[in-house]
């Protein structure tokens, strides 16, 4: 059993496949230039694997791949299908921008994978084009259809930004309700790397947007989860993900490693130590030591704060970590 430095067992590992994204999100990467990491410098999926079982073993029951976009990283249902093999009843998920997933849910669900996370910032094409700098909604919404279709549970993250698709809250809700989807309204996640204009929503103002329509029940957190749930008058259940609350950090379960082989005890630090070498020299305890020297130092909480000051926004690439 994995256990950090605050006695917290750690069971979620998240992968972060690529840094690469064909998309260029406003409050991840809008200016970075759309050039990769040289493939050299990656971990191959037979060393991610190498680690991935040492952490599974050690009782990590949940994996989460995620990027960049990591469905642009050639035969990721090969790797799917390693993890699964090794361990059919893990809870294996992926988030995606969802617009791949007409041409790979298919070959997704036969590896193996049980759930996605696939971000949906707007229902208006334009207002989706502006986020994303590109026209993406018409194929996100055929990816998130094909994914129901074969099968894959499915569940829909947004970002409220204000201004921008601030008034699409509740037509988010009310699209993920009609197809009995969960969605999680998210924060926006204040990163040197964003466009500095946004201005998110806070919790409290998203609850509100739903309010004027709906009645709303709070049922908490469930477990480790960072999402905080609720009901609306027809049971229906949405989750809000605020990260500036004191008490999101509490029941933290996570690790998150990177594509290069960086092992990261928290999304906001910029701390990490590097597993790569042990992996690729098949050191496995030497990089079993590794992972107790990153749960030691795991953090008791993030940085985040209500604060705008430069000083306390974090410097760290959303897209190399998976968010």
């Amino acid at each position: 059993m994995l256990i950090d430095g605050h006695g917290r067992r750690v069971n979620y590992l998240r992968v972060s496949v690529t840094e690469r994204c064909n998309f260029r999100c406003q409050y991840c990467m809008p200016e970075k230039p759309f050039s990769w990491v040289p493939k050299e410098n990656l971990l191959t999926f037979e060393e991610l694997f190498k680690f991935i079982k040492i952490a599974i073993d050690e009782g990590v029951n949940k994996i989460r791949l995620t990027g960049g976009e990591p469905l642009l990283r050639e035969d990721l249902d090969l790797f799917i299908k390693m993890i699964h093999d090794y361990k059919p009843d893990i809870d294996l998920a992926l988030t995606t921008n969802g617009y791949l997933l007409p041409a790979t849910a298919g070959r997704l669900k036969e590896a193996g994978l049980k759930r996605l996370n696939i971000s949906l910032d707007s229902l208006k094409p334009d207002v989706a084009a502006k986020i994303a700098q590109k026209d993406v909604l018409e194929q996100v919404l055929k990816g998130i259809d094909k994914a129901l279709e074969v099968g894959l549970k499915v569940k829909i993250n947004m970002v409220p930004l204000s201004g921008i698709n601030d008034d699409e809250i509740l037509d988010v809700l009310h699209y993920c309700k009609g197809r009995d989807i969960k969605v999680r309204f998210i924060e926006y996640m204040e990163n040197r790397h964003a466009n500095i204009a946004l201005r998110g929503m806070h919790g409290k103002e998203i609850l509100e947007k739903i309010k004027q329509v709906h009645t709303i029940k709070a049922l908490g957190r469930e477990g480790a989860s960072p999402s905080f749930n609720y009901t609306i008058e027809d049971g229906y259940e949405f989750g809000l993900i605020d990260p500036h609350k004191h008490d999101f950090c509490e029941n933290c379960n996570r690790i998150r490693l990177t594509a290069e082989g960086n092992l990261i005890p928290c999304l906001y630090f910029d701390e990490a130590m590097s597993i790569a070498e042990a992996v690729k020299s098949g050191n496995i305890d030497e990089a079993a030591k590794i992972l107790a020297e990153v749960l030691k130092n795991k953090p008791k909480e993030n940085r985040w704060s209500e604060s705008q000051d430069n000083e306390d926004i974090s410097a760290r690439a959303f897209y190399e970590t998976g968010g």
